[in-house]
Formats: structure tokens, C-alpha cells, sequence
């Protein structure tokens, strides 16, 4: 009341001076101040007008500087009360649990997440303080991202069984506090354009076992055989130095050709492709430029060139997916879809269609047959989604790469995570930007599934 009366006093008589006074009437029509800042605006002597002090007072205070901090604070969120939190379904050892997430506003800077099992019990209770962080100018985005972490944090802790025995009844679940961030071993992947994404787990992995084709060369050339150096000493010609150590090779775990047993290029880059260095023998699904793999100070990185059909990156943890990634399950090639709008309402009456009972749905996941054709579509119940050959919601069960219960694609928080199951063959998600890999990774392009030797680990 006091900032509209005072501005609507103290500037011209105009519209906007009239819109501002019409305003605080609005709020208050018995308002003595908004008295005398009409009357101090049409310049009329009112009994309000005898005592002026109050609109001096206010006109005094709200100047254009305190104004200015007043739209910094609405620019925070003003949320005193608590933000809107996060409400999630997940399905694990055949039972279900729900996730709830709350915020208890700034005047009691707290996050809790409970954890409920059997349609209510709480086996577990998360509580985290923000009370340093509240006068953040980013408060807003930093509760928010909190909240979403401490969700995730949750489900993901459930699945690794950190609360089996509470779950089993032979342990105490109870509230515990927390001071450390949200713990969230999630993989970020390069998985869009002009994106470069270092290795979130830059320790190297141990090597999988390479078993070579049989009579296999490698591609790069041997090294002269012992004889030629000695002849080189008889003809007194110089001895030509051993070719440098390349940075890194690629060992092949598959290929439905045949081929070597690994790739080992010269130099600090290479292009993968049958155009390049790195040419797949007998891939039909690679591109003469797939992608670039190169050694910069140490490290390995991959980098998409936006050709044929991509390269796929085997994920170690689990990692969030957007709408539109590409995702590899045995020899599935899948795609994450946002579902359509539902165009199927009633028509006019008095009679109805009648259909099947409807769920709600956070996404569906699309199959993609070679030529870029669309196969089957299987819509998620709720907010899960599991694939495997014999168990899940979408099932492959003439794959002999697809373990029984493969992975998981579930929305917590917001989010759509991809999760390995512990399958013997993995899950490859495709890149498109510049992905940083490490000793271990696997990689696939079309049908051939690859390993990453870097020649210094450490």
C-alpha cells in the first residue's frame, strides 16, 4: 500500500499515476494513506490533508534504489511457504515404493525425502539443510537442483539394497540427516551436438579379456624382423628407429565379419570408419567417417561426426537420458520418445466410445529397424520401464544378447534414467558430441563392439 500511494503521489497525474492509486483502493478503500495521495495528486485540500506525515514518510522510503533491491527479492523465489516437491513410483524385487521429496520453505531451510513401502509404511527418512545457502541470489535454481538430487539419491540407494534389511524388518530405518551433497553416481554422456563431456570416472576400469579370431593380424604394420636389423649392420646402412608407440588401440570383443583382433593406428588421432584408419572390416552399418578418436595430453576422446549411424558408448552407471536418445539394448536399437497428446476424448453424447482402461505415462520407448523404419512402441506404465528377454515391459526374447532383466528406464524427479541391471553384454548409448573415454571403455558401431587399450593407464 505505502510503495503504491507514495508512487502514485510523487510522479505526474498521468494514466499510470492514476492506475497506481486506483490500485492500492483496490486493496484498501478505507485506506487513509491512499487519501492523501489522491488528494495530493488532484491538488484539493481534504481533513486527510492536514497531517501529511504518513505519504512524506512513505514517499521518503520507497525510492527508486529500494524499489530496485524489492524486484531482486521477487526475482528469488519466494517460496517462505515451501517449493512444489517430487512424487515417484519405483518398482524393485517385484515390490512397489514410493519416493516423496519436500521442501520446508525458507523460514525452515530443510529437504526431506521419506521412503514408503507395503502403501504407507516409511522405511526411510532423508533430511538436509540449506540454511547457509538462503541468501543465494540462485536459491531458487539451488533448492530445486537439491530436491532432485536427494530424490534421485533415494531411488538409487534402493536399488543397490542399502535398505534391504530395513525393508526385511530386521533393521531400524528412521529420519537420518545428512550434511554431505546428494550422493549421485550418475554418467554424464555427450549425447547431444556441440556437447564435450569429460569421464566422470577417469580411474581405469579393469580390461575385459580379448579373445583374438583365429590367425588374426593387427592393422597396423609389424615391425622389421630382427634379420633386417642385422643386415642393416653388415651393409653398414643406419639402423631405422622403431616406430613410435601408438597412444592407444582398439581391441575387438565382436565382429560379425571377422577382421583382426584389434585396431592400433599411428599418430594421436584417427578417423573410425571405412574411410579411415580405423576401417571395420566387413561393417555394413559403418560410415567412411563415423567418428574421430584422439589422444590429447594423456587422454582419449571421441568425437561423433555426425555421420551414419552413430557410435554407442557402454554406460557404467546410470545415466539420464532426454527425449530423442538412442540407446542400445543386445542388437535392439532403441529410441526414448516423449508420448502424444491423447486426441481419443469423448464426443458428443449422448453416447461414448468405449476403451480399454488408460495409465498414466511419463515416455515411451520406440524400437528402430535397420533403414530407420519404426517397430514396436511400448508405452510406460507410470513412470517405469524395464527390458529384458523374459521379464519386463518390453521383451525381446529372440535376442541372445539380452539378459532376462537387462536394464531400467525410469523417471524420478523430472529426470529419465537408464540403468544396467548387471547384464553380461551391457547397454550402449549413442554419442554426439565429444565424449572423453578411459581405459575399458566399450564402444559399438553398427554390429562390431569394440575396446579401448590405452597404452599408459595412469
Amino acid at each position: 500500500m505505502a510503495l503504491l500511494c507514495a508512487w502514485a503521489a510523487n510522479g505526474p497525474n498521468d494514466k499510470e499515476g492514476q492506475e497506481l492509486l486506483a490500485e492500492a483502493f483496490r486493496l484498501d478503500p478505507g485506506s487513509a494513506l491512499a487519501q492523501l495521495a489522491f488528494e495530493r495528486m488532484e491538488g484539493v485540500a481534504g481533513v486527510a490533508a492536514k497531517d501529511p506525515a504518513p505519504l512524506d514518510a512513505a514517499v521518503a522510503y520507497w525510492t527508486t534504489d529500494e524499489v530496485a533491491k524489492l524486484e531482486k527479492q521477487i526475482a528469488r523465489p519466494n517460496f517462505m511457504r515451501a517449493q512444489v516437491g517430487f512424487n515417484n513410483n519405483v518398482k524393485f524385487n517385484g515390490m512397489v515404493f514410493h519416493i516423496q521429496t519436500e521442501d520446508s520453505g525458507l523460514d525452515r531451510p530443510h529437504i526431506i525425502t521419506h521412503l514408503f513401502a507395503d502403501g504407507g509404511r516409511i522405511i526411510k527418512s532423508h533430511k538436509r539443510s540449506y540454511a547457509n545457502e538462503v541468501s543465494r541470489p540462485d536459491v531458487a535454481m539451488y533448492v530445486r537442483t537439491l530436491m532432485k538430487g536427494q530424490h534421485m539419491e533415494m531411488a538409487i540407494l534402493l536399488r543397490e539394497g542399502k535398505f534391504d534389511e530395513v525393508i526385511a524388518g530386521r533393521a531400524m530405518g528412521g529420519m537420518h540427516t545428512l550434511e554431505e551433497p546428494p550422493r549421485l553416481e550418475l554418467q554424464k554422456l555427450a549425447t547431444k551436438k556441440e556437447t564435450r563431456v569429460e569421464a566422470s570416472n577417469p580411474t581405469p576400469a579393469p580390461m575385459p579379456k580379448v579373445v583374438p579370431p583365429a590367425k588374426a593380424e593387427p592393422v597396423a604394420a609389424a615391425a622389421a624382423p630382427a634379420a633386417s636389423s642385422m643386415l642393416s649392420k653388415l651393409v653398414g646402412k643406419p639402423e631405422e628407429k622403431a616406430p613410435q608407440k601408438a597412444p592407444f588401440r582398439l581391441g575387438v570383443q565382436r565382429s560379425l565379419a571377422g577382421g583382426p583382433a584389434f585396431y592400433e593406428p599411428r599418430g594421436d588421432a584417427a578417423i573410425l570408419g571405412s574411410a579411415g584408419a580405423i576401417a571395420l572390416v566387413g561393417e555394413k552399418f559403418c560410415h567412411p567417417r563415423e567418428a574421430q578418436i584422439r589422444a590429447v595430453n594423456g587422454r582419449i576422446w571421441l568425437h561423433d561426426l555426425e555421420h551414419g549411424n552413430g557410435v554407442f558408448l557402454r554406460i557404467r552407471t546410470p545415466v539420464e537420458l532426454e527425449i530423442g536418445d538412442e540407446f542400445m539394448v543386445g542388437d535392439q536399437l532403441l529410441m526414448l520418445e516423449r508420448n502424444p497428446d491423447s486426441n481419443d476424448g469423448p464426443g458428443p453424447g449422448p453416447t461414448y466410445f468405449y476403451s480399454s482402461p488408460k495409465w498414466t505415462s511419463s515416455f515411451r520407448i520406440v524400437q528402430i529397424f535397420e533403414g530407420g523404419a519404426k517397430g514396436a512402441c511400448v508405452v510406460a506404465r507410470g513412470n517405469t520401464m524395464q527390458i529384458g528377454s523374459a521379464i519386463g515391459d518390453f521383451v525381446f526374447t529372440a535376442d541372445p544378447l539380452v539378459d532376462d532383466q537387462h536394464c531400467l528406464v525410469e523417471e524420478q524427479a523430472g529426470s529419465i534414467l537408464l540403468s544396467d541391471l548387471g547384464s553380461r553384454t551391457g547397454v550402449f548409448v549413442r554419442i554426439k558430441g565429444e565424449q572423453e573415454l578411459v581405459n575399458g571403455d566399450e564402444i559399438i558401431v553398427g554390429r562390431t563392439r569394440l575396446v579401448l587399450e590405452v597404452a599408459n593407464p595412469s
